[in-house]
């Protein structure tokens, strides 16, 4: 006797595609939607437009410029990498000679206006 079997078809999930998440960002940008707070443009003080240009800019391409600065004057601690050696440039919006990497964005915070 031959039996018959049957297949049973699994369905896969749906992935969300690249283009379906700009969609749903372009949508969400025409409606008015107002950036969240990393995406809000803000203008820096004099001390750290010397940084990072006198521009408005978002948080994160902030952080992403002083980083860079700290980076090509090679400013971390070689002994403790999560320590930043400030120049004259980073002394002016630390205010004091060593800076962790997380204090680094609060001292940036107060440098930087709506």
């Amino acid at each position: 006797m031959a039996t018959k079997t049957t297949e049973k078809k699994a369905s896969a999930p749906k992935k969300t595609t690249e283009k379906t998440a700009e969609k749903a960002t372009a949508t969400k940008a025409a409606s008015g939607a107002k950036p969240n707070a990393l995406q809000q443009p803000l203008k820096p003080s004099a001390d750290l437009a010397a940084i990072v240009g006198d521009k408005p800019l978002p948080r994160g391409e902030v952080v992403s410029k002083v980083w860079e600065h700290i980076k090509k004057h090679n400013l971390q601690n070689p002994e403790n990498k999560r320590e930043i050696v400030a120049d004259e440039k980073l002394k002016k919006i630390f205010g004091k000679d060593k800076c962790s990497m997380f204090e680094m964005n609060k001292h940036l915070a107060a440098h930087l206006k709506s």
